[in-house]
């Protein structure tokens, strides 16, 4: 069992909170940034890049979050249409404020960074009232994004979200997404990310984004299940830990714990996206009502395909691509 009981009455599978942007990927790769000269544009941004990969996995989907009122902007909201991503709560700002942009420097498929641009930006921009009650409660699951906490009044609008949520019966699923140069400070990021967390069913985060979250509350002590355990005593179900290439432990309020590895890339270009690809099909195997083990085990195979290409978001697989190299892993390891 998953542990998570989802609404079946329910128009869309998935909503997704947060951060719209422009990933621009290095072209040139093995090379140091100063050295990069052309980039290809994608959508990009973590709440984003995992609601694309539910609607290509095809679950319904649906966004709520602002974009700027240019062509980055209009680009974005473009995308979502075209993958059926519903867009009725996509806000376009009208303050002047910018699109987030993430540069990626590829030096070698294990040595990788990203240069964000993060100022004046549209997606913190998001009001409280800008959030729709009607479209929040047709859906099964909503995901948080870290990010989305930041700033003000973005923060707020996350509160406004997750009490909209918890009023209709919608699980609540948060990805930590942290992003230092995005916060003052990590005591900052640590106090409103355990707000956040102590309300949500499903928690979703790297042992080091935990480690930041724990400088305030505790246990301080970098114990997965410990970690757990606290969160067990809120509001939490499932809680998993990502250990980036050591694959993810997932603990269940019941006590169990499973312990998931990665499947290996037939060529690692790079490693960004794989948290995203694995949190988009671990959700969707939720969603399906699967044992915990099994979305493990699609998660891992979703983020290989993903680390195996240049893009995040065009990247996303399908079931089948999904399937097939999980069969094509068990037929090589003699499973």
């Amino acid at each position: 069992m998953n542990h998570i009981t989802f609404r079946q009455d329910r128009e869309l599978d998935f909503i997704g909170l947060g951060r719209l942007c422009i990933d621009l990927n290095a072209n040139e790769i093995n090379r140091p940034m100063e050295e990069t000269l052309t980039f290809t544009k994608y959508v990009g941004g973590s709440p984003a890049n995992i609601t694309i990969a539910l609607a290509k996995l095809g679950a319904r989907t649906g966004f709520i979050g602002k974009v700027s009122d240019d062509q980055f902007g209009r680009f974005i909201k473009s995308y979502l249409h075209k993958l059926n991503i519903d867009t009725r709560n996509v806000v376009t700002d009208h303050t002047g404020a910018v699109t987030g942009l993430a540069f990626t420097e590829i030096k070698s498929p294990t040595d990788c960074s990203i240069l964000m641009y993060r100022d004046n930006v549209a997606d913190l921009k998001l009001e409280p009232g800008e959030v729709q009650e009607d479209f929040i409660k047709r859906a099964k699951a909503i995901l948080i994004s870290g990010t989305a906490l930041a700033q003000s009044p973005s923060r707020e609008a996350v509160f406004q979200a997750i009490e909209y949520a918890r009023k209709h019966q919608v699980v609540i699923i948060f990805d930590v997404d942290y992003r230092r140069w995005t916060w003052k400070s990590k005591e900052e990021t640590a106090i409103y990310c355990n707000l956040v967390a102590e309300q949500c069913d499903v928690i979703i985060a790297g042992r080091e984004e935990f480690d930041v979250m724990e400088i305030v509350t505790g246990p301080e002590i970098k114990d997965d299940l410990a970690t757990a355990q606290r969160w067990f005593e809120r509001q939490a179900k499932i809680v998993v830990v990502k250990h980036g290439g050591d694959g993810s432990i997932v603990f269940t309020k019941d006590g169990g714990s499973s312990r998931g590895g990665i499947f290996p890339a037939k060529q690692v270009i790079k490693t960004f996206g794989a948290g995203d690809s694995f949190a988009g099909a671990f959700i969707y195997g939720l969603l399906q009502g699967w044992p915990v083990e099994k979305c493990q085990e699609f998660g891992s195979a979703s983020a290989s395909i993903v680390v195996s290409s240049h893009s995040c978001s065009d990247a996303m697989p399908t079931v089948e691509q999904i399937e097939n190299l999980i069969k094509e892993h068990r037929a090589n390891s003699g499973v």
